[in-house]
């Protein structure tokens, strides 16, 4: 049922989206998921969301140009995504997503309080393939089975000490690409309603601004401060998915 209570709590939640892709690149739309879960169930939020991720990058390449890409690590990342996505879509109807959920948070919430013990500051890691091939397995997987792939790429991404712009720029074509595969195995999987196609037409105006303002955000905050609000997201987004895989317990 279409009421303004369930427009506005969409509207509300594809900005924040919005918003967090064009501040960070992408990885942390689970931050907005929690107001679509007011209003609708996991699986039509996942087919809401699925074809708004793509107007979402579109929009959000046009402030992150090929010179922000740092193609080494998208040719070590991109792979182990397309797999994981792969196996995501293979296994969504049996692996256990409030597994999956816990085991991502506890992962994430250790390697972010590592490094708020160092004072915010960690010394910058090598690249490491096999890191990243397992980064993009990750992503590709627990995008599919739990909504959000940003923590494993975001925990492999930090610990280089990328440029701001290159992290972000990286990050967004890599669910670029991602969110481009997934589209099709969601909607042939949770097979949208037909309120959910017009919460979709309702919800693009909302994208450019959020995706503006997000980069707004962006170009004002320098690379320490970009960094220690990307920390504190994934404490947020590892909180969310703990709550999700325990309460789904629970209930």
């Amino acid at each position: 049922m279409l009421d303004a209570g369930t427009i506005l709590l969409t509207l509300s939640g594809v900005f924040v989206i919005a918003f967090m892709k064009g501040g960070f690149g992408g990885g942390f739309a689970i931050v907005g998921i929690p107001l679509l879960a007011l209003v609708m169930d996991p699986f039509q939020a996942g087919a809401l969301l699925a074809p708004l991720f793509v107007v979402m990058d579109v929009v959000a390449l046009r402030y992150w140009s090929p010179s922000t890409w740092s193609k080494v690590d998208l040719k070590l990342l991109l792979p182990g995504l397309l797999v994981g996505i792969a196996i995501g879509t293979l296994v969504l109807d049996h692996l256990d997503s409030r597994a999956v959920s816990i085991a991502m948070a506890v992962i994430t919430l250790t390697f972010a309080a590592m490094w708020f013990r160092k004072g915010g500051t960690g010394t910058p890691k090598p690249r490491s393939t096999p890191k990243a091939i397992a980064a993009g397995v990750g992503s590709g997987i627990t995008t599919m089975v739990a909504h959000s792939g940003g923590p494993p790429l975001a925990l492999y991404m930090l610990g280089l000490g990328l440029p701001k712009a290159i992290y972000a720029g990286t990050t967004s074509l890599f669910f670029t690409a991602g969110n481009l595969v997934k589209v099709v195995p969601w909607l042939w999987v949770a097979q949208p309603s037909a309120a959910t196609w017009i919460l979709m037409g309702l919800s693009l105006p909302v994208i450019p601004l959020g995706v503006w303002l997000g980069w707004r955000l962006h170009e004002r905050l320098d690379q320490a401060q970009l960094y220690r609000l990307c920390y504190l997201l994934l404490c947020v987004t590892a909180l969310k998915l703990l709550w999700d895989g325990v309460s789904g317990y629970l209930g």
